[in-house]
C-alpha cells in the first residue's frame, strides 16, 4: 500500500512510520531525508538541490517530485511507500497523484492523525530524543528507564531537544500547518481515501487504529 500520514508537527507521524516499516517492510519517503541524500549523492539533481539550499531558497515542488520519482524508479515502492512531509499543499497533492498514475501506482490511504492543540503543545515542549538512534522520550510520559541512557540503543548522554520545541514556535508551526496543509483533509476525504485516528492516544493505541484503517 502507498499511504500519506497527515498531521501537525509533533503528532507522532515519525513514530508511527517506524512501526509500519518494522511490521510491513514499507519505505518512508521523507522530504527532508531525500533532500539530504540528494545533496550527498553528487547527482545532477543533487547538485541542483545543494545550490538552491546553499542560497537559502526553497526547493521547488518540481524538484521534490523528481526526487520521489527517483525513489519509485529504484524499486522503493515494492512493499509500499509512506509519504512523510509531502504533499503539504493542494498543488503538491495534484502533482503526487499525477506522478503515481504515470508510474502505474496509486494512493491507497491517507491517515489523518488528529490532535488537540493544547495537549500537543504540552507533548512537544517536553519531548527529547536520542541523538544516536532517534528514539523519542518525554519529560512526563516516557522517561528513560536509566537516567541518561537510551532504552533502545544504550547510548549514554546522547539526548537532544529540538530548538523549536517550545510553545511559541509550536503555535507558529501549528498555524502554518492549518493554513497550508489542512485543506488536504477535505481533498482526500472527497476522494474516499481519508481515515482519521486519534493522534494523542498511546503509541500502540494509535498504531492499532492505523492498522485497522489500512486493513479495511
Amino acid at each position: 500500500m502507498n499511504i500519506i500520514l497527515l498531521g501537525p508537527p509533533g503528532a507522532g507521524k515519525g513514530t508511527q512510520a517506524r512501526i509500519l516499516i518494522e511490521e510491513r517492510g514499507m519505505v518512508q519517503l521523507s522530504t527532508g531525508d531525500m533532500l539530504r541524500a540528494a545533496q550527498a549523492s553528487g547527482s545532477e539533481l543533487g547538485r541542483k538541490v545543494k545550490d538552491i539550499m546553499a542560497r537559502g531558497d526553497l526547493v521547488t515542488d518540481e524538484i521534490v517530485i523528481g526526487l520521489i520519482a527517483e525513489q519509485l524508479e529504484s524499486g522503493a515502492a515494492e512493499k509500499g511507500v509512506i509519504f512523510d512531509g509531502f504533499p503539504r499543499t493542494l498543488p503538491q497533492a495534484d502533482a503526487l497523484g499525477e506522478l503515481l498514475e504515470a508510474k502505474g501506482l496509486k494512493l491507497d490511504r491517507v491517515i489523518e492523525m488528529r490532535v488537540d492543540d493544547d495537549e500537543l503543545i504540552a507533548r512537544v515542549t517536553g519531548r527529547f530524543t536520542c541523538g544516536a538512534c532517534g528514539e523519542v522520550y518525554h519529560d512526563v510520559t516516557k522517561r528513560p528507564k536509566v537516567e541518561g541512557v537510551c532504552d533502545k540503543c544504550g547510548a549514554k548522554d546522547s539526548f537532544v531537544r529540538r530548538a523549536d520545541d517550545n510553545e511559541e514556535s509550536m503555535r507558529k508551526r501549528l498555524f502554518n500547518y492549518y493554513r497550508d496543509t489542512s485543506p488536504l483533509i477535505g481533498y482526500y476525504y472527497a476522494k474516499g481515501l481519508l481515515r482519521t485516528v486519534n493522534g494523542l492516544g498511546a503509541i500502540e493505541e494509535v498504531a492499532a487504529e492505523i492498522r485497522k484503517a489500512l486493513d479495511e
